[in-house]
């Protein structure tokens, strides 16, 4: 979410981004204090110093800030490999995600209680499958793959990268992030050269 996370890759005005990042990041200190549910819009208003007309020129409500934040922590996050023009075969930044969410434990915790954890991973389902099969499509070492098989390997390793993440949490960090990284890439091209293995039908 906003605060230490990476910049959101979506062209909004400085004065608005800041607006914006200092109302997520209140939202985000609120929840880890207290849960989702309890927390006002009032609270978050004096915590980031923002008046309510303003929020209202932003968001509908807090569920709104919530997702608004999530999201453009999902889109930065997941396209971050493209963006950076990164050279290597990684189809998506595990290190740097899961390092991540492992410094805001607290408020993955605080996700998990009240319930929003459902959709930080429906977000994040959408925004990796999508940043995945960009970049099958840009590395040389997948473009045997058809653009059907592009998308459905990209959902299925969208799948695998959140419940791998959701299992290294509740298995308290057995591994570190840069070998959750070679682990999941491992399987990434496993699976790509067994797709491209596999003729078609026709």
């Amino acid at each position: 979410m906003s605060g230490n996370g990476p910049p959101s890759t979506r062209k909004i005005d400085p004065r608005t981004r800041r607006t914006r990042d200092r109302l997520g990041d209140a939202l985000v200190e609120l929840v880890q204090e207290k849960a989702f549910d309890a927390t006002t819009v009032q609270e978050v208003l004096d915590r980031a110093g923002v008046g309510r007309s303003t929020f209202y020129a932003h968001y509908r409500d807090k569920d709104d800030l919530f997702l608004s934040d999530l999201d453009e922590f999902l889109d930065a996050m997941a396209n971050l490999l493209s963006h950076r023009g990164d050279a290597s075969d990684r189809v998506a930044p595990v290190r740097e995600f899961f390092a991540h969410v492992a410094d805001a434990r607290r408020l993955h915790s605080a996700l998990v209680a009240s319930g929003r954890i459902h959709d930080f991973l429906e977000l994040g389902q959408g925004h990796f499958a999508r940043a995945i099969e960009r970049r099958l499509a840009e590395l040389p070492r997948s473009r045997g793959l058809a653009a059907g098989e592009r998308t459905a390997l990209a959902q299925a390793l969208a799948g695998a990268l959140l419940s791998l993440l959701t299992w290294w949490l509740e298995r308290s960090m057995p591994e570190s992030p840069a070998r959750m990284d070679d682990l999941f890439h491992l399987m990434v091209w496993g699976g790509v050269d067994s797709v491209e293995g596999v003729p078609s039908p026709r």
